[in-house]
């Protein structure tokens, strides 16, 4: 009970005292960065660089319009740009969540290397919702890799028969690109063809090579919007289809393994390792 009314004085007190912040209910912390502290960790572990993290990530307009939501496993590495996104992360320790309020044009173009979103306009700022799931070194990131590869070595070749007998199967007409993905075109596309920098809607549904859905943006009447090409978006896989892809297309992708989740499997544990997938997608418009 006192740890709990401990948590929240000093989450009243990390957020209560905002009279100097242009934002509402936010502090400003190191290199000018704007935060608002949600969630209070127990772990005395904070990310540091050069830590492997797992978080949820949340990109919203600063009216609150999400445009991005996903989990992601990533290095963090330091950069020279101060009050960059890798900041935020090193703001925090496990169990914690905090939005940040970012430069768009800094992270969109100096950190991503991209184009502007054509929903921000320049000069204007971001959210961006972080909550670290998980915080490991890379010594414990590695020796955790080489236990898990040992155990799942006879892996691949099982996952390479299950494929081919699911082509077999359902004998569709395709052959396998450069990358080893199959590429079926369902309806053709007559607008712009994808390129990158493009901000690009989409519907997809996913699922397993026995029929089952792991995830659907029909199903939720939900069209995914991103900028073609950013980090973070979409599995490499999907990276490679949608840039094949035009305007109003409708194709279906298998992706091997590799090209999707990979010897680890998807962060959520929906999907598991070395596990062959369908993707089906369409490409609503290319701004």
């Amino acid at each position: 009970m006192r740890n709990n009314l401990l948590k929240v004085f000093i989450l009243i007190l990390l957020t209560g005292c905002h009279d100097r912040s242009p934002y509402p209910g936010f502090s400003k912390g190191r290199h000018g960065i704007y935060y608002q502290l949600q969630t209070i960790g127990d772990s005395p572990r904070k990310a540091q660089y050069g830590d492997f993290i797992t978080a949820d990530i949340a990109y919203r307009t600063m009216d609150d319009s999400l445009f991005f939501e996903g989990r992601r496993k990533i290095q963090l590495q330091k950069t020279k740009m101060k009050g960059s996104i890798n900041e935020c992360f090193t703001m925090l320790r496990m169990d914690e969540k905090a939005t940040f309020i970012l430069s768009a044009e800094d992270f969109f173009i100096h950190t991503l290397e991209t184009s502007l979103p054509e929903f921000l306009s320049p000069g204007s700022n971001f959210k961006v919702t972080i909550g670290i799931i998980e915080i490991q070194t890379e010594k414990e990131y590695q020796k955790e890799k080489e236990a898990f590869l040992n155990w799942i070595e006879d892996f691949g070749e099982y996952e390479k028969v299950i494929l081919q007998q699911y082509l077999d199967d359902e004998k569709l007409p395709v052959k396998p690109t450069a990358s080893g993905m199959l590429y079926l075109v369902l309806r053709q596309g007559t607008g712009k063809k994808v390129e990158l920098g493009d901000t690009i809607t989409v519907n997809y549904e996913g699922r397993f090579l026995n029929g089952k859905f792991f995830d659907s943006t029909v199903r939720r009447d939900q069209p995914f919007q991103f900028v073609y090409g950013t980090e973070w978006q979409v599995v490499k896989g999907l990276e490679e289809a949608i840039g094949m892809m035009k305007e109003g297309e409708k194709s279906l992708f298998i992706l091997p393994s590799e090209l999707a989740f990979g010897t680890k499997g998807s962060s959520t544990g929906i999907v598991p390792p070395f596990t062959s997938l369908i993707f089906e997608v369409e490409i609503i418009a290319v701004n």
